[in-house]
């Protein structure tokens, strides 16, 4: 294998931080991680006990049943959407209800070796209906199966939209009808997807298993336009719903199923049958001779590395060594930019690409001596991270981009550099981009830089965030200040002598920042699906696995050079500083 330059980074945390900071911020930390994990159960149970057993008395699994028997043994499930809906409640006559997780379940996992997406509907959640955010939430899966070129898994339970609520999930560009072109963008793209048919699958819920290669039906299960009750009340016929669409029509008459099976174990265990006929993964290839190898240093202290006031400042590049194999890793560029670290280290053995914020200070490039505040984006760290990124596309690596960004460089000399245009010019490598790109809220996502750093609205594959990540456009104190300028002098104080005025200002103030940072919550985010998953920071190792290896297992579908033809060796020589 090619020659990569990847060096020893990081150090014992004992070396960087004291007894007191390191227990300080594993204290910020566990609390937000014990939130986490608290919220994560709540959605996990659905409507509760008495729902599960409902589900249990019809002979059926739970989604979250289903998939654990899915999965490899001790394969890890990596949810998506978990805090979908999260807090928002819909009206229904004298009461309100919740849909958790939206209703439905959307995992990567590994199945018969292979990364998979699995979509599975929520059946102790209104017999898994379609909720507002519903479809959204499924679509973002089925994409992230055409993002990756891996297999996509439907365990069908539907009874189709949620009725009280269905302007809201019906009609919209990515309302309930998009899941059914996502089906078939996956099958024009040549992406295996393998359904099964569990229970009840009524109108949409009818629709989104049809297309799949593959379709299983228990015996208790049926498809159809609609349902039993909607038709004896329009035709005034005795029937029921498996009597319209059960098995002995689909599979054995009208051939939209291609077969019957008992339960909802034989039905898992033959999905399980076809996944292994499908390709295998190209990672071991792409491996070499390098296996998979834990960081020198413990992905679980990144559980205490980072400070509970997001002005303090951290080590990136001690990130960086609890994330990649042995903590060896080649940074490109170094001298240049140094706001930004740019390189390349493997992750489970499989090379990837990273960009991340350098915090604190860093040497001001043109005043000898000179310090300015990193966490901003500068004309060099910019144009590095153009070059990086576009080198990453044209050899085929994976892209992680760690965030934690305060924004563009704003003021003259910013504005004389010329930003807007370098700018334009990171956003159009990213927008270009054709090789995989995974991006990481690690803690502040602020402004345009949030963009510039393959935010969301430029189609990272999956986008996680800390539960102390904070995504706004800037921060509340600095916004409050923004929307009451007009009434505060040069030292942001009221222009006021009525000391009624200047406490309604005051107050004022206080009420913007306040919403400002409730707005800022990663829940509040993910509960809108601008995030995909909220995980602890010790978690994200874990992440990095399944998403690298799921980048390098499709064959095919994009160029992947051998380093030996990396664009990223020429541009190394290029910026290494002449003796």
């Amino acid at each position: 294998m090619a020659f990569v330059p990847v060096e020893p980074i990081g150090s014992e945390s004992e070396d960087f931080l004291d007894d007191g900071k390191r227990e300080r911020n594993a204290a910020f930390i566990q609390e937000k991680v014990t939130e986490l994990e608290s919220r994560r159960e709540e959605v996990k149970s659905g409507w509760g006990a008495d729902y599960i057993k409902r589900v249990h008395e019809k002979g059926k699994w739970t989604a979250w049943e289903r998939l654990d028997a899915l999965r490899d043994t001790d394969a890890p499930i990596h949810t998506l959407g978990t805090f979908a809906n999260w807090g928002v409640e819909f009206g229904q006559e004298e009461r309100s209800l919740k849909s958790p997780g939206a209703g439905v379940v959307c995992a990567i996992t590994r199945v018969q070796e292979r990364w998979v997406v699995v979509i599975a509907n929520d059946n102790t959640v209104a017999s898994g209906s379609w909720w507002p955010g519903t479809p959204e939430k499924i679509e973002r899966a089925q994409q992230i199966g055409i993002s990756l070129k891996i297999p996509v898994i439907y365990l069908v339970d539907c009874s189709g939209l949620f009725l009280p609520e269905q302007a809201r999930s019906f009609p919209g560009k990515t309302g309930a009808g998009h899941i059914f072109k996502k089906n078939s963008e996956l099958s024009d793209a040549g992406v295996p997807q393998i359904a099964g048919v569990f229970g009840d699958c009524i109108a949409g819920g009818g629709y989104m298993p049809i297309i799949s290669d593959r379709v299983y039906m228990t015996e208790q299960a049926y498809m159809v336009i609609a349902g039993a009750a909607l038709i004896q009340g329009a035709k005034s016929q005795e029937l029921t719903s498996l009597d319209i669409g059960g098995p002995d029509v689909h599979v054995d008459t009208s051939g939209c199923a291609d077969a019957r099976v008992p339960d909802d174990k034989a039905c898992i265990e033959a999905i399980r049958e076809e996944i292994s006929k499908t390709a295998s993964s190209g990672a071991p290839f792409r491996r070499g001779s390098e296996d998979s190898a834990e960081p020198s240093f413990p992905p679980t202290e990144l559980d205490f590395l980072f400070p509970p006031d997001h002005r303090m400042a951290y080590d990136t590049r001690q990130v960086l060594a609890r994330l990649v194999d042995r903590s060896l890793f080649w940074e490109v560029l170094p001298n240049r930019g140094k706001e930004i670290v740019c390189g390349v280290g493997r992750v489970g053995g499989l090379w990837t690409g990273f960009v991340g914020n350098v915090q604190g200070t860093v040497p001001h490039p043109k005043k000898t001596g000179a310090l300015r505040p990193g966490g901003i984006l500068y004309k060099e760290g910019i144009a590095k991270m153009s070059a990086f990124a576009r080198s990453c596309n044209d050899d085929g690596i994976p892209l992680i981009w760690l965030q934690d960004i305060g924004g563009f460089d704003i003021g003259t000399e910013a504005e004389a550099e010329g930003l807007l245009g370098y700018g334009s010019s990171l956003i159009y490598a990213n927008s270009t981009q054709s090789s995989p790109m995974f991006t990481v809220l690690l803690r502040k996502a602020s402004g345009a830089g949030y963009y510039a750093m393959a935010g969301l609205p430029y189609d990272p594959i999956v986008q996680l965030a800390t539960p102390f990540s904070r995504l706004a456009v800037m921060e509340g104190r600095t916004l409050a200040t923004a929307a009451w300028s007009t009434r505060l002098n040069d030292e942001f104080e009221p222009v006021s002598e009525d000391p009624e005025e200047i406490k309604r200002i005051k107050e004022g103030m206080k009420e913007v920042e306040e919403r400002i940072e409730t707005d800022m919550d990663p829940y509040a985010g993910a509960s809108q699906q601008d995030i995909d998953e909220i995980i602890s920071p010790s978690e994200l190792r874990g992440w990095l696995q399944c998403l690298v290896e799921a980048a390098w297992q499709g064959q095919g579908g994009r160029r992947m050079k051998n380093p030996r033809i990396w664009s990223l060796h020429d541009l190394s020589i290029l910026g290494t500083p002449q003796s």
